[in-house]
């Protein structure tokens, strides 16, 4: 089960997160009523965070925050329902960077929702082959999506 919650000013389509939540959670084979926040917030409280968890100056675009430490499943042995965790998202910082890439607000804020579920499943980018195998998979999903939509 997926809840959105917006505590910012910036329009955001609830439905269509719920909905790339749903798709990208069956992709990898984890139960889709396992517990997801994603929250949308200001750059303030997203530096606050970005400060206290990773020692780094100013807001960020997505930090994700996992629970119960789940990870992908296989077709045959899906995982089962649990808390994945919570998903910060700041609209503001994301705005700035879809204007840099050349795409609209809304495809870089599904890219980083898509970016933070795969934290939550385990999945990092320290290492350059952890990276690649990352974001190979993070561009799969997104694409696959929106070619559904």
């Amino acid at each position: 089960m997926t809840e959105v919650i917006n505590e910012t000013e910036y329009a955001i389509d609830e439905a269509e997160f719920v909905a790339l939540a749903d798709f990208v959670l069956t992709q990898m084979h984890v139960s889709t009523a396992a517990e997801l926040n994603i929250l949308f917030i200001e750059p303030a409280p997203m530096e606050d965070l970005h400060i206290r968890w990773l020692d780094l100056p100013g807001p960020t675009d997505v930090m994700s925050f996992p629970m119960d430490e789940l990870r992908p499943g296989t077709a045959d042995h899906p995982t089962p329902e649990g808390t994945l965790g919570d998903i910060c998202i700041c609209p503001q910082v994301a705005e700035q960077q879809a204007r840099e890439a050349g795409h609209s607000l809304a495809e870089e804020m599904l890219m980083l929702a898509t970016h933070g579920m795969l934290h939550l499943l385990g999945y990092d980018h320290a290492e350059e082959a952890e990276k690649e195998e990352m974001f190979s998979l993070q561009r799969k999903l997104l694409l696959t999506f929106l070619a559904t939509r």
